[in-house]
């Protein structure tokens, strides 16, 4: 099982309060950690695939909110492969910027087209790491001459865009019983123009490398994952110390076993992205439904576990029960729950 990260975990005090501490957002960024896709060229990592995905793991284990945010945020901030190279210079080359984006993949607002702009409102939920964000993204149907403008199918078209954390309003509405620090807030926008050049589409791309070339749905179910990976394993580890080691051998034996299929997909993945093969519809279900079947498994792992932990994982205080709130609270993202 993936163990390493070059950092010293930081205290679960400082995780589970209602945001991250100016001391944990210093960790997070002098470790590039939001950045984790990013070129070099662009002040980024530029970590492959397999590399980005041991980091969020190592990160989920030590504390489910500092994996789930890391994850979603550099997720974000990797569709600096979608945004025009102007855009991209603007924001990322700028040395006053420390960028982090997020925001919410819902089609919860409009953008009406005047001229070579879009006024943009609408109100979208679940932002993660609203607070700690320089930049939103988000998705808003397009309205040209008072209609909505419609795909060859009939759809609604919809763009991408990305703007300017002074541009939005956070609704703080984040109560749950986990992942706590998320802050993953609503947010609001009113009215706010925007240049056409800040708008984007997913899976068209205007940087060279590899991990840009890799279907957006296949990224997100794979950063994903590794979170629901990262925070099993530390669940196992915490739960060892309270029980003998037979109860926990299917929970050992599932970890390996998810660890084995999903590294095998990523470095399947990297060699056709690096041999510019097609990464085909049917290997794109093949590894949502793999992830979604092993989500499924984990969760059933957990909770055959948790009854005989005792009265010390029912305490709010102890690591099992936030370990145990922050993973049921991840669950209920979409991208796993989805038909």
């Amino acid at each position: 099982m993936n163990q390493e990260i070059n950092t010293k975990p930081l205290s679960p005090n400082l995780l589970e309060a209602p945001e991250f501490s100016s001391e944990t957002l210093e960790w997070i960024a002098n470790r590039n950690l939001w950045s984790l896709w990013v070129p070099k060229a662009f002040n980024g990592l530029e970590l492959s695939l397999t590399e980005g995905l041991k980091k969020l793991q190592a990160l989920a284990k030590i504390d489910g909110s500092l994996g789930w945010t890391v994850t979603l945020c550099s997720g974000a901030t990797y569709f600096i492969g979608n945004l025009h190279p102007e855009i991209a210079n603007h924001i990322f080359l700028n040395p006053k910027n420390t960028v982090c984006f997020g925001g919410s993949g819902g089609v919860f607002g409009e953008a009406v087209k005047q001229g070579d702009d879009y006024i943009i409102s609408g109100e979208w939920h679940y932002a993660t790491g609203a607070p700690y964000l320089s930049h939103f993204t988000l998705n808003a149907k397009i309205i040209d001459n008072g209609k909505p403008v419609l795909n060859a199918d009939g759809t609604p078209l919809v763009y991408s865009f990305v703007i300017p954390k002074e541009a939005v309003s956070i609704i703080e509405d984040w109560h749950t019983m986990g992942l706590k620090a998320t802050a993953t807030h609503s947010f609001k926008v009113e009215s706010v123009k925007v240049s056409s050049k800040y708008a984007f589409v997913y899976n068209t791309f205007y940087l060279p490398q590899p991990i840009f070339k890799i279907p957006f749905s296949v990224f997100a179910d794979l950063t994903l994952w590794v979170n629901y990976l990262g925070m099993a394993e530390h669940f196992f580890d915490e739960a060892s110390s309270v029980l003998e080691q037979d109860p926990l051998k299917p929970f050992i034996l599932m970890l390996y076993k998810t660890n084995k299929q999903l590294y095998k997909f990523a470095e399947a993945i990297e060699v056709f992205t690096a041999n510019e093969t097609e990464i085909t519809e049917a290997y794109i279900e093949t590894v949502h439904a793999t992830a979604s079947a092993s989500v499924k498994e984990i969760t059933e792992a957990i909770i055959k576990v948790y009854p005989l932990l005792g009265m010390k994982a029912c305490s709010e205080t102890h690591v099992l029960n936030r370990i145990f709130r922050d993973y049921f609270t991840a669950t209920q993202h979409h991208n796993f729950t989805r038909k």
